[in-house]
């Protein structure tokens, strides 16, 4: 499973680049305080808990659950 703080997002996509499943995208509708587009995560159940959207994301906004 996959969080986001999506107040600290900027929308970079380093995560939804990084994401084998490609199961994550940056919202077309949803925006921050800050007023950019946040990541989302499209289909929770084909996460492989991999964690490397986590490891890329350079302001720690990802947590990944097992």
């Amino acid at each position: 499973m996959v969080e986001f703080n999506k107040q600290l997002c900027k929308g970079c996509s380093l995560c939804t680049e990084s994401c084998p499943k490609k199961i994550l995208q940056i919202s077309k509708t949803e925006i921050n305080d800050k007023g950019y587009y946040v990541a989302e995560c499209v289909n929770q159940q084909a996460c492989i808990s991999c964690a490397f959207c986590a490891i890329i994301c350079p302001d720690s906004v990802v947590t990944v659950i097992k």
